[in-house]
């Protein structure tokens, strides 16, 4: 089971707003199972090519570093194996053999670098990032990471100088966002820390039952990102993992929300609804209420039919 991780920042911050807490605090409804959830619903154990790199599109790469986080998030994808520290530390020798099968696949032009949270082992990183810089197919690094959020202080200037190694390619550091009181002054701190390495700041957020699902809630929390200078880029409906079954929320309302959304926020403060195809391929735009579809399936990239 998924276990409870705090840090002190994030417990204070969880007696202000009862939403915040529910993300990180066990709840017997994890308890549930139901036959339509999956413990890896995107696939990515059948995906890695070598211990800590998927491969699943053929341009990309994710490599998930560690397995660690400041905190831990209820509605985790991954919460099939987050949290196994032991299991999750990357030796040298894994880093040598993710390059070498990287520099075999020359199609490979972008690396995500996941977990687990990247940023909470910047020795780890550190040793990822001179890898990667020396090599030239590389053109595009995205980083994720919930570390503003979690504990926006750990944000500091021996991080900021482990990402100052690549000068060479393109770094976009996507921070996980779900609440507006998320966004606190120390975050905001953090997130102005990160400008200096970033060539761009974007945000995902997950659709959360009795969490974000309403256009108050989510027109301010874009709002207030794009204020900061961070791009509303990924807004996901709940990937169908077990244990998080009661975060899902109906597909039909989040479409009315976002098509709400649509109408009042900037272009800009927009993200883009998407379902991460389970036991498939892709990340799927969601349509909205001004075209009339089929809301009751969709193809993914590979034009396998799945059932919302």
């Amino acid at each position: 089971m998924l276990t409870n991780k705090l840090t002190t920042y994030l417990t204070k911050l969880i007696k202000t707003c009862p939403e915040i807490e529910k993300q990180f605090i066990y709840s017997k409804q994890e308890n549930r199972e139901e036959k339509s959830t999956f413990s890896d619903p995107l696939m990515e154990e059948h995906h890695t090519v070598v211990r800590g790199l998927v491969h699943k599109y053929h341009n990309r790469a994710l490599i998930l570093l560690t397995l660690n986080c400041a905190a831990y998030c209820r509605f985790c994808t991954r919460r099939r194996k987050v949290s196994d520290i032991q299991k999750g530390v990357l030796s040298d020798k894994d880093l040598n053999n993710i390059v070498a099968y990287i520099k075999k696949h020359p199609d490979i032009k972008e690396i995500i670098l996941s977990g687990g949270d990247p940023l909470t082992v910047p020795i780890l990183l550190q040793k990822m990032l001179l890898k990667l810089s020396k090599l030239p197919q590389i053109k595009i690094i995205r980083i994720g990471t919930r570390l503003p959020v979690t504990d926006p202080k750990k944000i500091n200037q021996k991080l900021i100088d482990v990402l100052k190694i690549i000068k060479n390619k393109t770094i976009y550091i996507l921070i996980h966002f779900e609440h507006p009181k998320e966004i606190t002054k120390s975050t905001i701190i953090a997130t102005q820390k990160l400008k200096q390495v970033s060539t761009m700041l974007l945000s995902q957020s997950v659709f959360l039952k009795n969490i974000n699902d309403s256009f108050d809630t989510l027109y301010e929390l874009f709002s207030k990102l794009i204020e900061i200078g961070i791009k509303p880029y990924y807004l996901y409906h709940c990937d169908p993992v077990k244990g998080a079954e009661h975060f899902i929320v109906n597909i039909r309302k989040e479409i009315k929300i976002v098509t709400k959304l649509r109408k009042n926020l900037s272009g800009l403060a927009f993200p883009i609804h998407i379902i991460d195809a389970p036991n498939g391929s892709g990340k799927i735009p969601v349509p909205l209420e001004f075209w009339g579809v089929k809301l009751n399936e969709y193809k993914d990239f590979n034009n396998k039919r799945l059932k919302t």
